[in-house]
């Protein structure tokens, strides 16, 4: 029944974001989400919100949230931009960068979403494969006359990062386009690239409230670039929509970023549940990439990927698996509460247990 749909959009293939199930209780591992409740400040900036104040449009610009935002990163506001999560910001950035005329680069192995935005703004994806190690290959992304270059770092799903030192060399290859970096994981131990802004116009670093600060349910993004690219970004925003952030999002993200101590206590939680998780699952006989998210990327040698998924659902935990090429036989687990891991590998254990 797609009589009235737009011929843009009649073959497209969207983005399948991670189950919500609403059937059952399970052990939720299969969104990334953060496994720890959100600063205190932020519900309390969020309960002070609640009042006839809602019933005005809330400010287009997010200047209390980007003067915020810019404080935490060495920058100054006209250097930020704030979205309705990272995903809109990613959009606008394939909106504001990139030509159809002109190739945009990024991995055949990384957040599904790229390839998306590219069908449907009209770009020419120009895909890089990764190693076999799912290792970033830097020479490929410096070659040609890129329209574009777009890195996610930490990798999704992969969890491995680029060094810095490599994207530099990303930067200094590409002048002629913006190289995007796509930060949605770096807050469990990956080095930013918020540090060279001032150092290059041609980048924009995407950041997102999701995973780190727990707001997963807010829907906060936000972009770090020079303030011409900024104010790209804010060209597409008011062409489309202006008030993409609402009051309650503005006010509770920008008390999560200025609550510094308890991120980086729930930052830290999480990384070091991972690194045991890792050590547990590799003590099992899986292999397990070298994560910097909130993630795992593992793979069983004689066990199937599809079969462990639906044996773990089964025993009411759900995890992520991707039916692509290269990638089939990996499963992507979320970071949970030490309890909720334990809970992982003793269903993993038995299950690997009656598959050998």
């Amino acid at each position: 029944m797609k009589k009235y749909w737009s011929r843009r959009i009649r073959d497209m293939v969207p983005y399948v974001p991670g189950e919500q199930p609403k059937d059952r209780v399970f052990i939720k591992l299969n969104t990334n989400e953060n496994p720890y409740p959100p600063s205190p400040k932020a519900l309390e900036a969020l309960r002070e919100m609640a009042d006839d104040r809602l019933r005005l449009y809330p400010d287009p610009e997010c200047a209390q949230l980007r003067t915020t935002i810019a404080a935490t990163h060495g920058l100054s506001p006209e250097q930020v931009f704030a979205g309705n999560g990272s995903d809109e910001v990613l959009a606008f950035c394939f909106q504001a960068f990139f030509d159809p005329d002109r190739p945009v680069c990024f991995a055949d192995i990384t957040y599904t979403f790229y390839a998306v935005y590219a069908e449907y703004f009209g770009l020419t994806p120009r895909l890089i494969p990764l190693g076999e190690d799912f290792s970033l290959p830097v020479a490929p992304f410096c070659a040609g006359d890129n329209g574009g270059v777009v890195v996610a770092n930490p990798n999704a799903p992969t969890g491995m990062e680029v060094a810095q030192a490599d994207l530099i060399r990303i930067l200094e290859s590409n002048p002629q386009a913006v190289v995007l970096v796509d930060e949605a994981y770096i807050d469990f131990g990956g080095t930013s690239a918020d540090n060279l802004v001032d150092r290059y116009d041609n980048l924009v670093v995407v950041r997102t409230l999701s995973k780190g600060h727990g707001l997963a349910g807010m829907r906060v993004g936000y972009a770090l670039g020079h303030p011409d690219l900024m104010a790209a970004l804010r060209c597409v925003r008011d062409s489309i929509n202006s008030y993409t952030v609402d009051r309650a999002a503005q006010a509770a993200a920008a008390a999560s970023i200025a609550d510094t101590a308890y991120f980086e206590a729930q930052a830290a939680k999480v990384s070091a549940t991972r690194d045991r998780a890792a050590a547990q699952l590799r003590a099992l006989g899986f292999d397990v990439t070298d994560s910097k998210a909130n993630f795992l990327f593992v793979h069983h040698p004689k066990v199937a990927a599809k079969t462990l998924l639906d044996g773990l659902r089964q025993r009411g935990i759900l995890v992520r698996w991707f039916d692509r090429p290269r990638i089939s036989d990996h499963l992507r687990i979320s970071v949970g509460t030490d309890a909720e891991m334990d809970a992982l590998y003793d269903a993993l254990k038995e299950l690997t247990e009656e598959y050998l």
